[in-house]
């Protein structure tokens, strides 16, 4: 199979679908991998890096997706990339459609195959295309949070650590996930004041082994979320419900209250984030203030450290990618139901309930779609 990555074009996005060393496997493994020029450039690998490891180099985008018969990006397509999407072609990224009806119309209407790195699972229920940039996400949130704190930035000017003599910042996390488990993890470390809420008990249970008594937990009820947050310095919201839009825990109320200078960084603002006051920002201009508060909801953030994630997220993605250019889409699918809860769309049809249901649209079940007669 031909296996195509074009440079992804999202705004500071320099992270790549497959690294040299990813495109080595799969030429040691009878694939055959295109690559856009410069694709890599952002991360450090030119040309020649992808050329010694294999791959034939495209002139743009337009010969990527015209010639490859398996897409493989990093972020969501661009309106210039769905429109150059062909039926029968299959495309693997993230997607993030609940909160996106316009790229899901236009992915619809191409006939594509579009599996979700968000969705696929894993044997324990879990999600490991996500887990990945979740990590990166959750170590971010306290450090771009931090800065933003700063006076200069518009902060109410607290150290998130505090000082000998002066309180430490007030962090509040709201989700107990894996984003959520790195920010606390990260907060702490920087020695602020960290509360982990979360609707899962058991999930608690285990932060409070792991963390002891450095972490405070707290059960996931309004009036909880409503004491925490608008008490806090900083607000990192990484709940996620998987292929559906966030809830919105934080109410509009609850971010007036807060204290002037105070921060959000919604990590789960792909998923449409989880305040009220939330709205998709880029690295170009990241933040905002909404009623005091400054707000960073960047929906890229790992795009930041694009080294860093481009080969974390390598590491998770690489195996799908053999199977998907192996045995082809369907095949693939039907040996691998954690790889069968990726698929989004296919051929005009959405084919994952949770996206079907944030949508209002009709839900085809993947393993018909993906069945002899489908597609």
């Amino acid at each position: 199979m031909l296996v195509g990555v074009p440079k992804e074009i999202k705004t500071h996005e320099y992270r790549v679908g497959l690294v040299p060393g990813s495109v080595r496997e799969l030429i040691h493994h009878g694939q055959a991998v295109i690559i856009e020029s410069g694709a890599g450039s952002g991360i450090g690998f030119d040309d020649e890096a992808y050329r010694r490891a294999g791959a034939n180099i495209a002139a743009d985008a337009a010969e990527v997706f015209a010639k490859a018969e398996l897409i493989v990006k990093v972020k969501e397509p661009q309106p210039a990339e769905i429109a150059i999407l062909r039926r029968g072609q299959v495309l693997f990224t993230y997607l993030h459609l609940a909160a996106d009806p316009k790229q899901a119309d236009g992915l619809l209407r191409s006939g594509a195959t579009c599996i979700a790195y968000e969705t696929v699972t894993d044997g324990r229920g879990g999600l490991p295309l996500l887990a990945p940039m979740s990590e990166v996400a959750g170590r971010m949130a306290v450090q771009v949070g931090a800065h933003c704190l700063e006076k200069e930035q518009g902060g109410a000017g607290v150290l998130l650590g505090g000082v000998p003599g002066v309180s430490a910042a007030r962090v509040v996390v709201l989700g107990g996930g894996v984003a959520g488990t790195n920010a606390a993890r990260v907060a702490m470390g920087m020695e602020a004041h960290v509360t982990v809420i979360d609707k899962q008990l058991a999930r608690l249970y285990a932060l409070d082994l792991q963390f002891g008594s450095q972490l405070h937990t707290l059960f996931s009820t309004i009036e909880n979320i409503e004491r925490e947050v608008v008490g806090a310095d900083l607000v990192i919201g990484a709940a996620l419900v998987a292929g559906a839009a966030t809830p919105k825990l934080v109410t509009r109320d609850m971010v007036r209250r807060m204290r002037a200078g105070s921060v959000i960084v919604d990590i789960s603002i792909d998923q449409g984030g989880c305040c009220e006051t939330s709205r998709p920002t880029t690295h170009a201009d990241p933040t905002y203030v909404e009623d005091g508060v400054i707000h960073y909801c960047v929906t890229n953030m790992p795009g930041a450290v694009a080294r860093t994630s481009t080969f974390a997220l390598n590491n998770a993605t690489l195996p799908f990618v053999l199977a998907l250019a192996q045995k082809g889409w369907k095949q693939a699918l039907a040996d691998d139901g954690n790889l069968m809860a990726g698929l989004n769309i296919q051929a005009g049809r959405i084919t994952h309930p949770a996206v079907a249901r944030s949508l209002g649209a009709a839900y085809l079940a993947p393993e018909r779609a993906a069945g002899p007669t489908g597609g």
